[in-house]
C-alpha cells in the first residue's frame, strides 16, 4: 500500500487544473444547422442589409400616410384599392394619392407608399373601395430596409457561444457554414482486471463498466467529444500501451488505479511518461484523484468508484473541459431546501453530499462511493465545508442541481 501523504483543497486543485488548461486552438467549419452550442472561431459580418427591402409589418393596406389624416370611425377616409400584393411579389403599380394596395405581412412595400394601415382599422366597401378608420404616420407598420442589420455589421464576434437566436441571425444573412472551435476530444479509459463492458457476461469478481458511460455523458453536455478506449488491465506495460493509443486526443481521463493499492498504477504511469501536478484532494467522495501532464496533454486520474468518479467529473473535469472548449464557466441551478435529517460529515474533507429534493425538503441520498444510486437517485448535492462536522435536520441548505 502507498498511502496518500498530502491532500490539497478542492479550490487549490481547481486553480492548478485551470492554470494548466489551454483553450483549444483547432478550428473546423460546420453547417449552420449543427452550430448551436458551438463557439465561433472568426467574426461573421452581414453581406447585405437585413431585411433587404422595405416591407409591410402588418396585414393591411399600403397607403400614402397623408391620405389618412383625420380618419376616424365617424369620418373614415375612402381610398381606391388598385392591387393586391403577397410575400415574394413586387407590386406592378405605384401607390398614388387617393389609392392603396392590399398587402400581406412581409411583402415588399409598393413604390409611393410610406405606411401600412392594419386591416383591423379598415372596412371594405366595394371590391375597389376601402374605408380607413384610423390615421397612420409615415413609416408606421413598415419594416425598413436594414432595420435589423446593415451590410458590414458584425453579426457574431470570435469567441461567441452560438445559441438559437445567433444561429437565426446568421441564417438571416444567408450564412450556410460557420467556423467554430473544435470540440476537445477526451479519451476515456477504465482500468482494472474486474471491469467488463456492458453486454458481456460477468465472471466471478467482475463488475460492469459504469464510469465510461457517466463520464461520456458529462463530456457531451459540456462541449467535448468523448472517445472511449478499451479497458486496460492492472499492468503498467498494458497501461502504457493503452496510453499510446490516445495520442490524438486533447485530454486523457483514466478511471480506477488512482488510489493507494499495489495495483493502483496511474501515478506510476504519470511519472514514467510525464509529471504529476497533484494527487489527493481533501474532498468526499473523490479523495484519490490525480492530475498530471503527459506528452503535453492533461491527464486526469479519477477514482474507480462510480460515485467518486462522477462527482469529481462534475467538480473538476467540467471546469477543465469548458475552459478548453472556450465555453463560459458552468453555474448549476441552485434551489433552497430544508434538510430532512442530520448529516455527519467527514472531518477535514470538503464533502459533496447528494440529496433528493421533494416539496422543498432535501432528503439525503448518499450511500457509498461505490454505489451509483448515490447519484442516480439524487437531484443534486449540497456542499459541506471541511471544518463542518455535521449539519442539523431543519437547516436550510442550497442544493446544486445536476
Amino acid at each position: 500500500m502507498r498511502p496518500i501523504q498530502h491532500t490539497i483543497s478542492i479550490d487549490e486543485a481547481l486553480t492548478i487544473a485551470l492554470d494548466a488548461t489551454k483553450p483549444i486552438e483547432r478550428t473546423e467549419r460546420v453547417r449552420l444547422e449543427d452550430a448551436d452550442g458551438r463557439v465561433a472561431a472568426s467574426a461573421v459580418t452581414a453581406r447585405a442589409d437585413v431585411p433587404p427591402f422595405d416591407r409591410a409589418a402588418m396585414d393591411g393596406y399600403a397607403v400614402v400616410a397623408a391620405d389618412t389624416a383625420g380618419a376616424g370611425r365617424k369620418n373614415p377616409r375612402a381610398l381606391r384599392c388598385v392591387e393586391r400584393v403577397y410575400t415574394a411579389e413586387i407590386a406592378r403599380r405605384a401607390v398614388e394619392p387617393g389609392t392603396c394596395i392590399e398587402i400581406a405581412t412581409g411583402a415588399p412595400m409598393p413604390q409611393g407608399a410610406n405606411a401600412v394601415v392594419m386591416v383591423e382599422e379598415t372596412e371594405r366597401a366595394r371590391d375597389d373601395q376601402v374605408r380607413v378608420m384610423s390615421p397612420v404616420h409615415p413609416g408606421q407598420n413598415v419594416g425598413k430596409r436594414g432595420a435589423d442589420m446593415q451590410a458590414g455589421t458584425t453579426v457574431v464576434e470570435p469567441g461567441t457561444v452560438l445559441n438559437p437566436s445567433r444561429v437565426g441571425a446568421l441564417a438571416s444573412c444567408g450564412v450556410v457554414e460557420v467556423d467554430v472551435y473544435a470540440r476537445p476530444r477526451v479519451a476515456i479509459l477504465s482500468t482494472g482486471n474486474e471491469i467488463v463492458a456492458p453486454g458481456h457476461p460477468l465472471a466471478p469478481g467482475q463488475i460492469y463498466d459504469v464510469n465510461r458511460f457517466t463520464l461520456s455523458a458529462v463530456i457531451g453536455r459540456h462541449g467535448g467529444t468523448a472517445v472511449p478506449y478499451p479497458t486496460a488491465p492492472d499492468s503498467l506495460p498494458e497501461m502504457v500501451a493503452a496510453l499510446e493509443l490516445t495520442a490524438n486526443e486533447d485530454i486523457i481521463v483514466f478511471s480506477g488505479g488512482s488510489s493507494v493499492g499495489d495495483r493502483d498504477l496511474v501515478l506510476d504511469l504519470m511519472r514514467e511518461r510525464g509529471e504529476v501536478l497533484f494527487h489527493g484532494i481533501a474532498v468526499k467522495p473523490g479523495k484519490p484523484t490525480a492530475l498530471g501532464r503527459v506528452n503535453g496533454r492533461l491527464f486526469l486520474g479519477m477514482p474507480g468508484y462510480p460515485t467518486s468518479c462522477l462527482s469529481n467529473g462534475y467538480i473538476l473535469l467540467v471546469p477543465i473541459l469548458r475552459r478548453m472548449a472556450r465555453l463560459p464557466a458552468f453555474t448549476p441551478k441552485t434551489v433552497p431546501a430544508t434538510l430532512a435529517r442530520r448529516i455527519v460529515s467527514a472531518p477535514g474533507r470538503h464533502q459533496f453530499y447528494t440529496v433528493r429534493v421533494d416539496n422543498g425538503t432535501a432528503h439525503p441520498a448518499f450511500k457509498a462511493s461505490g454505489d451509483i444510486t448515490s447519484m442516480s437517485q439524487a437531484d443534486g448535492y449540497i456542499e459541506i465545508p471541511a471544518q463542518t462536522e455535521f449539519v442539523e435536520a431543519g437547516t436550510v441548505v442550497d442544493v446544486r442541481l445536476f
